[in-house]
């Protein structure tokens, strides 16, 4: 048994409140475990320079996590006037991911911007933030075509997130701090519902991991990237 009592394949609990905030097309809280996120989405009637007459659209992705989301109190980054390496890596990941689900010349010359503001941290924000995020980008996507601002659906795939950890030789699915903190390997698997996988980010913190324990991790973690395909699905369904 885990530190919070669960089995070493078995995901905490996830909720996804939809319309959370009522401004952007889309917005969703998710928590997960003691994580919570607010992930929005924004569509803005123009494109990066770019991608200008190219006929497509664009998703990209903001991601902050608020000075008390943590047990201590951080710096705003906007008080020190620049986005950590880590704040950019995740913004980057958020979009390759979101991009991954969407046909952009569907959406048409209009950019869709994902802003993950996490309010509490107790490990896997990012992958709680690409999983929250797809929700909130279908809600935007469904309120444009209901509106007439998109004709066609543009989204081809379902994604979401997990990340995995090999803590003391044994592989855990959806680490929380502590474990992600002491894990030997660390894992973010993001993978569609076709069970392709979209991007892999592992780190060897404190050990290095075999390519038996790297088929085993994502074995494990496609099991749980289904079950919360399922809780997407009953948030979208949520009317």
């Amino acid at each position: 048994m885990r530190i919070d009592g669960r089995k070493s394949n078995q995901l905490r609990s996830i909720k996804i409140i939809r319309d959370f905030i009522i401004y952007p097309e889309g917005s969703v809280l998710i928590s997960w475990g003691n994580t919570k996120v607010i992930c929005n989405a924004s569509i803005e009637e123009k494109v990066p320079n770019f991608l200008k007459g190219a006929n497509k659209g664009w998703i990209t992705a903001e991601y902050s996590m608020l000075p008390r989301s943590t047990q201590t109190r951080m710096i705003r980054e906007a008080t020190t006037g620049k986005l950590s390496g880590r704040t950019q890596e995740i913004q980057r990941i958020i979009g390759r991911s979101l991009r991954a689900a969407v046909d952009l010349e569907k959406l048409g010359e209009r950019t869709i911007w994902i802003d993950c503001d996490v309010i509490q941290a107790d490990g896997g924000t990012r992958t709680a933030s690409i999983t929250g995020a797809y929700v909130a980008l279908v809600l935007a996507i469904q309120k444009c075509i209901k509106n007439g601002i998109i004709l066609e659906n543009p989204v081809k795939t379902q994604i979401a997130a997990v990340s995995l950890g090999l803590v003391n030789d044994e592989i855990l699915l959806d680490l929380n701090y502590e474990e992600d903190s002491n894990c030997q390997v660390d894992i973010n698997l993001i993978m569609d519902k076709e069970g392709r996988i979209i991007e892999i980010q592992g780190t060897g913190e404190k050990g290095l991991l075999t390519k038996k324990q790297l088929d085993r991790i994502i074995k494990i973690g496609w099991r749980g990237i289904k079950q919360i395909f399922k809780i997407q699905n009953k948030a979208l369904a949520n009317d």
